[in-house]
């Protein structure tokens, strides 16, 4: 992706719950450029499925402006902060939005995760593995928890399903 000077960098908004799309909708009316990745998730009413539009990242919504001037941005219903270090904004890098866009555009089926890190202590909750504590590895595309015996200084893997662990 080229660098362009004109255009603003991105920022995280972060909003109130089940908010995201009317501030999105304010800031786009307001003049900004923003984005408000979705994906699609069938849910079964009483009488039928139906397919709704969720927030990929549930309480943000990403928008375009100038660090200076935000004050338009958190006056805007919906919003409750500019995610930042300190009360500074910190930009999130061009090419991380351009993999969203792309993903989302490529019809693959993506949802939300949790963030974790290789090397982080994880805990399985779901499955015949549930309760268990390890530490999570990766082995070419595969996830897989890591689990030892100090004493001996050994340890065992076995992968493991993404949605069935959260950080310990």
């Amino acid at each position: 992706m080229i660098f362009n000077p004109e255009r603003k960098p991105w920022y995280g908004v972060r909003t109130r719950l089940n908010h995201e799309r009317a501030a999105a909708t304010i800031l786009q009316a307001k003049g900004y450029e923003q984005y408000l990745p979705a994906y699609k998730v069938r849910r079964r009413w009483s009488d039928r499925i139906v397919e709704t539009s969720l927030p990929l990242f549930p309480g943000y919504v990403f928008c375009r402006f100038d660090a200076h001037q935000r004050l338009p941005i958190v006056s805007t219903p919906g919003v409750v902060s500019i995610l930042g270090f300190g009360s500074e904004p910190a930009a999130i890098p061009e090419e991380e939005i351009a993999a969203i866009e792309t993903l989302l555009r490529s019809g693959i089926g993506a949802e939300p995760c949790p963030f974790l890190l290789e090397g982080q202590r994880i805990r399985v909750n779901r499955g015949a593995l549930e309760g268990v504590e390890g530490i999570l590895i990766k082995k070419k595309s595969n996830w897989r928890i890591a689990i030892s015996i100090t004493l001996l200084q050994r340890s065992v893997s076995v992968e493991v399903d993404h949605d069935w662990i959260t950080a310990s």
